[in-house]
């Protein structure tokens, strides 16, 4: 700081202000530029992207653009972006690529199954994607009723317009189970079938394993026989085990089953099925094939049909009965006798029974005619 001037003219002057310091060299630095540069991008890429994978996540997760419940299938080697765009086009999703995008974020890009699905009006493409990864497609069913013939059921397999394919390995009578079966869209007929079979090994396997002791049957062969002869003697249920317990008592005894829907089997095979039983005439009992019980002492050689669980069952475990003969009752179920005396009557009942029914329907009006359609 300056003193007194020394003279009254000198004016007092400001101190001169110091001199900016020199640039930096390295602000002048087109490497540094381009090093803040970049990274001014990168962050805003960064904020950009953060952004659309939050509006993504958004919109994977939002109501979707489907106005009304849609059944959608999606075929067997379909990529994801062809299902991406199949889901589009039938309006399912809002956007293709954002599905995408989202499967392969959860890293299901190869995890999604073909099928046909049924998408709930406004379903998001979140749930579509855990519907197809978890494979919850629209099912079908088959059922095979119990004691047809395998023939039947191919049959009913060829007759199913969903299933698929040819059927190249045909099972034997008595290898498959009546059940009701269950398939998504695009199951073949070969593998329904081959199911059936898998099911009737699993619970023969089963059944033969809890069996009563002493049975004149010797073999899940011959279980599997003479349950399928029970299964068309009787439909009722609570006499399944006494039927059986009647056939179990003669071939203890070597005596001829006599069973008439063997006699049918034995004339016609698998189309036995599809005649009427009461058309057995003296002439076919007296016709001698493989099956005619009442001219062998034994089993026939195989299955006359595919018999069913309950009927399997009765045969493994059967009533403790004297019974050896049954006839029909006219109720749909059976009478019961220990001895051929006994049988006769019940016999004889029966044809009392037959007699009053062919004459009631004999002297039933017939069934009035519609009237001729008249013009005004």
């Amino acid at each position: 700081m300056r003193l007194k001037p020394k003279s009254p003219r000198e004016a007092i002057q400001p101190d001169r202000a110091p001199e900016p310091p020199a640039r930096s060299r390295h602000v002048r630095n087109p490497f540094v530029i381009l090093i803040n540069l970049i990274l001014s991008s990168v962050v805003l890429m960064m904020l950009a992207a953060g952004a659309g994978l939050y509006w993504g996540k958004l919109e994977f997760d939002a109501p979707g653009p489907l106005q009304a419940d849609r059944t959608v299938i999606i075929s067997s080697g379909q990529g994801l972006t062809t299902i991406a765009e199949t889901l589009e086009a039938n309006r399912v999703i809002s956007n293709a690529w954002v599905f995408d995008l989202g499967v392969r974020a959860y890293k299901n890009a190869g995890r999604l199954k073909a099928g046909e699905y049924a998408f709930k009006a406004g379903v998001t493409m979140n749930e579509v994607m855990r519907d197809l990864v978890e494979g919850n497609a629209v099912t079908h069913s088959v059922t095979v009723p119990e004691g047809w013939s395998t023939a039947q059921v191919i049959a009913r397999l060829k007759e199913n317009e969903i299933l698929t394919g040819e059927i190249t390995r045909i099972p034997g009578e008595g290898e498959v189970l009546p059940e009701t079966y269950t398939f998504t869209r695009g199951a073949t007929r070969q593998q329904i079938l081959d199911q059936m079979v898998a099911a009737q090994e699993k619970l023969l396997r089963e059944i033969w394993s809890r069996r009563s002791e002493n049975l004149p049957i010797k073999t899940p062969e011959e279980l599997v026989i003479l349950a399928s002869i029970v299964e068309k003697e009787t439909a009722k249920a609570d006499e399944r085990t006494r039927v059986a317990g009647v056939f179990v008592n003669r071939l203890n005894r070597s005596m001829p089953l006599q069973s008439d829907p063997t006699i049918l089997y034995g004339l016609y095979g698998g189309e036995a099925w599809t005649r009427d039983r009461s058309a057995i005439t003296r002439a076919d009992l007296d016709k001698k094939t493989e099956y005619n019980t009442y001219q062998i002492p034994a089993l026939p050689p195989g299955p006359i049909g595919n018999p069913g669980r309950a009927a399997m069952e009765a045969v493994a475990n059967p009533s403790r009965t004297k019974d050896l003969y049954f006839v029909a009752d006219g109720t749909g179920g059976h009478v019961f006798a220990e001895t051929y005396e006994q049988h006769q009557q019940n016999v004889r009942k029966w044809r009392e029974i037959e007699r009053a029914l062919r004459a009631q329907q004999q002297s039933a009006p017939a069934a009035p005619q519609a009237a001729p359609a008249t013009s005004n």
